[in-house]
């Protein structure tokens, strides 16, 4: 990844009468990077990419593209290309023609636009459709032509709106690894928009979580799912639990707090004032159901609730004092069975794996 940004952003604002739809947006993507856009509908990923595509423009903020202002330009003068969720093929074109378009509109000699029609179509490994209709290919190799036309005349970035969300699983699944694999084989600059927080992991070099038409926290997949920096970022990535506590203070190095019952928790030293009230979080896969003898960093206690098998995992379901349920979830060793439900069960974890963070 190079230093210099290929897309910048700075202070976005764009509402529409009273109703913001984004503010203070400000983010800076690498060449060859790929940043996803992740959050609810009406987080404000959508609009912020239709400002940079030059579709609508800003109330105020700037966007430059390697590094010139873009900010009013037109879409055509941008170097962008765009794939969207419904594909937008001409039906009535073939292949060939549809991937064709985009070069003959910029009057690029015919020799040329047939090399890189062909380029494209061994790229996305369809050379053996280039002579049908649109309406003759499956959603999967729809969408590769779709990746292919815009890819054909190497714009500087790539933006893609939701382009798996008209497709079922196991072929969405599939495209997920195909978009990745052609973005790391070419190093194409890629900004993507989903609200699949999985295939938001799956893809990307960084994301961009969004809520309330605001930036919630931008970083890597491993940032945002183990260090996340506000209970939204914690609960919408993943699984979570998160349980109140109030901030003793420090001790030996580390933050302590106490639950409702005054259980004593620790964590890594956190920026939360003593006597503040927050919530401690820690995901799942990191809670152990503990035997008689074993001992841990963190342990609360409460009754089996639910064990469910869900093929590979199993997760353990506990109820807490004040009816609050936690759940663990461990690698399936076999049948499972040994606890009843109702019977009082001790959990643990290790203080490094606990997260604190601000209500």
């Amino acid at each position: 990844m190079t230093e210099k940004h290929k897309l910048t952003v700075r202070s976005l604002r764009k509402t529409y009468g009273p109703v913001v739809a984004l503010t203070d947006a400000s983010l800076d993507l690498e060449e060859g990077e790929f940043l996803t856009l992740l959050g609810p509908s009406g987080s404000g990923k959508t609009t912020m990419l239709m400002i940079i595509a030059g579709l609508i423009q800003p109330d105020s903020g700037e966007v430059s593209i390697d590094g010139k202002l873009a900010t009013y330009a037109p879409p055509f003068k941008r170097d962008i290309g765009m794939v969207f969720q419904n594909y937008a093929l001409f039906p009535h074109m073939t292949v060939r023609e549809n991937i064709a378009f985009p070069l003959r509109m910029r009057r690029v000699p015919d020799a040329r636009i047939a090399d890189e029609v062909k380029r494209v179509l061994d790229i996305v490994r369809l050379p053996q459709v280039a002579d049908r209709l649109p309406r003759q290919l499956s959603g999967g190799q729809q969408q590769r032509i779709a990746l292919a036309r815009c890819m054909v005349y190497r714009p500087s970035i790539i933006l893609m709106d939701e382009p798996l969300g008209a497709l079922d699983k196991k072929l969405r699944d599939e495209m997920q690894l195909e978009i990745k694999n052609l973005h790391t084989e070419l190093g194409i600059t890629v900004l993507y928009v989903t609200h699949d927080q999985e295939e938001a992991m799956i893809m990307s070099d960084r994301i961009c979580l969004m809520n309330d038409a605001r930036i919630e926290q931008l970083g890597t997949p491993a940032d945002l799912y183990f260090k996340p920096r506000s209970v939204f970022a914690a609960s919408f990535l993943g699984e979570s639990n998160l349980i109140d506590v109030t901030v003793a203070g420090t001790e030996g190095g580390r933050t302590a707090m106490r639950t409702a019952d005054g259980t004593t928790l620790r964590a890594p030293l956190a920026a939360v004032p003593a006597g503040a009230a927050a919530k401690m979080m820690v995901r799942p896969e990191r809670l152990h159901v503990l035997g008689p003898t074993d001992r841990a960093d963190n342990v609360i206690e409460g009754a089996l609730d639910q064990v469910i098998m869900v093929g590979g995992v199993t997760k353990y379901y506990v109820k807490l004092k004040g009816d609050r349920t936690v759940s663990a979830t461990q690698l399936t060793q076999g049948p499972v069975g040994g606890i009843e439900r109702g019977a009082k069960v001790r959990l643990g974890w290790a203080a490094d794996s606990t997260v604190v963070l601000p209500t």
